[in-house]
């Protein structure tokens, strides 16, 4: 799994003008879903983002996580996250699992994160959707449970 991780001070997503995910501070995850994942990835990566360390304490260093801060998740699929771009203009997607697949372990990765305590909001697997988000810091930070 790949996920883009945003740390943020509010987010939403739409469909088809529908708000159908928004937090406050917290979490703004980018989830992709590769081919090779299982479900030992989506548990790994819910685990290492549940306890990642980057909300400032009151030394004002990166020293808390967003379970410790009480902040919450937004999960949006993006499958383009897996999209090669070294030969020619357009991606390729190869990588990318299949949607029965991804859709499969994407719900897992965000039970997981409840399971943890935390608020999870979604958009919704395999739609267009419109993604608002304002970045605190900004902090943007890159997970892969294969590297």
């Amino acid at each position: 799994m790949r996920i883009v991780v945003q740390r943020c001070k509010e987010a939403a997503v739409t469909v088809e003008e529908e708000t159908v995910g928004s937090i406050g501070p917290g979490l703004m995850l980018l989830v992709g879903v590769t081919h090779e994942d299982t479900e030992q990835d989506a548990i790994w990566a819910a685990d290492k983002i549940a306890g990642l360390r980057i909300f400032e304490d009151e030394s004002e260093k990166m020293n808390l996580s967003v379970q410790d801060v009480g902040g919450a998740i937004l999960s949006v699929s993006q499958f383009t996250l897996f999209g090669d771009c070294r030969k020619g203009r357009r991606p390729n997607f190869m990588a990318a699992a299949r949607p029965e697949q991804a859709e499969r372990l994407y719900e897992s990765f965000n039970e997981r994160l409840r399971g943890l305590g935390l608020a999870v909001e979604t958009g919704r697997f395999g739609a267009m959707m419109d993604v608002q988000l304002v970045n605190w810091g900004p902090v943007t930070l890159i997970v892969d449970s294969r590297e």
